[in-house]
């Protein structure tokens, strides 16, 4: 039976612990999956743009031995109205796994029922679960454990990173508070569902308006982009809402009352939901995070793949 990664609802705590753990042993070079893709062809399949998320999957298919193909939408047949349905059945002839990268999560959906072959999310409007997994590799490396610590997210709590991180951080018990605008809140069914795997766990998650309130003890302050690619026509409005309240700047970080690392899954706009002299500053953990997406893609093509891990 094969195997897809479309939410982190499709990992079990133990598969996300062993993808964190293998990723970590690639990175420091006691694992070798040099030859774990060999001969074999990753396909890409790109609606919107991407630095990380496409150079990360290029990179790392090469470096385990196998090819990658990039394939923008519009270069596609999709773009002259051939069904996803007709696209994943004859690409599922040519390739051993698929990165998609799309706008509506129901295209990603669609892709996987009628695809043979295994089928990985590389970022919907609703869910970016390769990134959050990369987030839970950097934080057990920073920090030598996941369960207990307590992430702090500020900015839009609908975001595809935010949906992941509480799907993710809720399975391995680490703690989420939220500094959100009432108006940006999480979908209602994943913060349901996060807060059931938050309760299996003994993770904790908590709903602040105030970001002052939300930061307070945290081990790891985390923000994203106010205006999220296929948002644009709310940028403004967004904009608005976000400003200056919920920006990551020093004010706002001196509510910490400890150690804490900084994080962001990039690209940053700088001086809006995060300053320089934050993203820049000694507290910033941001470059290994950007870092560790290559190692995390490789955990996970081994792992889906069926070659163990996870």
């Amino acid at each position: 039976m094969k195997r897809d990664l479309l939410t982190l609802d499709d990992l079990s705590p133990e598969e996300i612990r062993g993808l964190v753990r293998d990723a970590l042993r690639i990175k420091r070079g006691d694992l070798d999956v040099s030859r774990a893709m060999a001969g074999k062809v990753l396909g890409m399949i790109f609606q919107k743009p991407s630095t990380r998320t496409r150079v990360s999957f290029e990179v790392a298919a090469l470096q385990m031995g196998g090819h990658a193909i990039y394939m923008g939408w519009e270069q596609l047949q999709l773009a002259r109205g051939e069904t996803i349905a007709d696209t994943a059945r004859v690409l599922s002839r040519y390739l051993d796994v698929i990165v998609a990268r799309v706008y509506s999560h129901g295209d990603l959906v669609e892709l996987a029922k009628y695809a043979t072959v295994p089928v990985i999310n590389g970022l919907s409007n609703e869910y970016h679960p390769v990134q959050a997994l990369s987030d839970l590799l950097t934080m057990y490396e920073r920090f030598g454990r996941l369960e207990g610590l307590k992430l702090a997210f500020i900015g839009d709590g609908g975001s595809n990173v935010c949906h992941s991180l509480l799907l993710g951080c809720s399975k391995v018990g680490v703690n989420v508070s939220l500094g959100v605008p009432k108006r940006y809140m999480p979908d209602r069914g994943v913060l349901e569902r996060a807060m059931r795997y938050a309760r299996e766990s003994g993770a904790e998650i908590a709903i602040h308006e105030d970001p002052r309130e939300a930061v307070k003890g945290a081990d790891v302050v985390y923000t994203d982009v106010f205006v999220s690619m296929g948002f644009e026509s709310e940028g403004e409005e967004r904009l608005k809402t976000f400003l200056p309240r919920y920006q990551v700047n020093r004010e706002l970080l001196k509510h910490v009352g400890k150690e804490f690392a900084f994080m962001h899954c990039l690209p940053a706009h700088r001086g809006e939901e995060v300053t320089d002299e934050v993203i820049d500053g000694p507290e910033s953990i941001v470059w290994d995070q950007a870092e560790n997406r290559l190692h995390m893609q490789k955990a996970i093509l081994r792992w889906i793949l069926g070659q163990g891990g996870g």
